[in-house]
């Protein structure tokens, strides 16, 4: 009876080592002291990553990536909050055809998108490309992430809580304020992180939307054509690998173990 579990857990362990085990050679060779992607490695270095900070076209492309990224996941958020609140307090017919066509996004290829969006903002519009473009194309994306998110998190919590507030006597925006979004406050988190991380690490519609401002991923793809710039690359996404397991991670920690804390909290109270 035992042979099961082991063999579930031997196949558990086979399968986070295909998904994620070429990611383990990019720290790996971060700190490879030569140029070549090879083994045996020559030696341990962190030249790559001093050469990296001292980048000033990278760190003026990761500003544009981080300013974007934060501004994005805010509007993002905001958005999807409202369209959860709407989806769970209110009978909205065609609620099944509503959640389908938000996620939308999630499921067609990102460069179908950049495509139409950037024959929209040049032929139809005549709008130079910019951040602000990237930040519009970036939205659509980001905003079924924020929705999908907080609908789960609205979907959970006691609707009795807000009508105890209104029956004594708070309008419908401090029943909100006071009662809807410190309850929701786990998911608008969550939904923030994830945003975000989607938003920085996006390269498909950033390519087809970007003028001459980079973002950094952008700036990553730019540096690959130069074999001599590679160890720098390599040191830049073991960065961004670190940060984005973080944000992940906490924000899936916020979703389900600091959500639960928040409800049981707002419960008592």
């Amino acid at each position: 009876m035992r042979s099961r579990p082991d063999l579930l857990a031997l196949y558990g362990v086979a399968y986070v080592l295909f998904l994620y085990g070429p990611l383990l050679l990019i720290p790996i060779f971060s700190f490879n002291d030569s140029i070549y992607v090879a083994f045996p490695l020559n030696g341990f270095t962190v030249r790559w990553y001093e050469e990296l900070f001292a980048n000033r076209v990278m760190l003026r492309a990761a500003w544009n990536s981080l300013m974007l990224a934060a501004a994005v996941s805010v509007v993002s958020t905001a958005v999807g909050l409202l369209a959860a609140r709407a989806l769970t307090r209110y009978r909205v017919s065609g609620r099944s055809f509503l959640l389908g066509m938000i996620s939308v996004p999630l499921v067609v290829p990102g460069i179908v998108f950049g495509i139409a969006l950037l024959i929209l903002f040049r032929r139809f519009l005549g709008v130079e490309l910019s951040l602000y473009t990237v930040g519009a194309g970036h939205l659509l994306l980001c905003v079924p992430f924020a929705t999908l998110t907080l609908l789960s998190r609205m979907e959970s919590f006691d609707l009795s809580l807000e009508e105890a507030s209104h029956n004594l006597g708070e309008n419908a925006w401090h029943t909100f304020w006071r009662v809807t979004f410190p309850l929701a406050r786990p998911g608008v988190l969550a939904s923030l992180l994830l945003t975000f991380t989607v938003c920085f690490d996006e390269v498909v519609l950033a390519f087809f939307l970007s003028g001459t401002e980079q973002t950094l991923p952008i700036y990553i793809y730019s540096q690959l054509r130069f074999p001599q710039r590679l160890p720098s690359v390599l040191a830049l996404g073991t960065c961004i690998l670190a940060v984005s397991i973080a944000l992940i991670a906490l924000a899936e920690w916020l979703r389900r173990g600091g959500g639960r804390h928040a409800q049981d909290g707002g419960q008592n109270a």
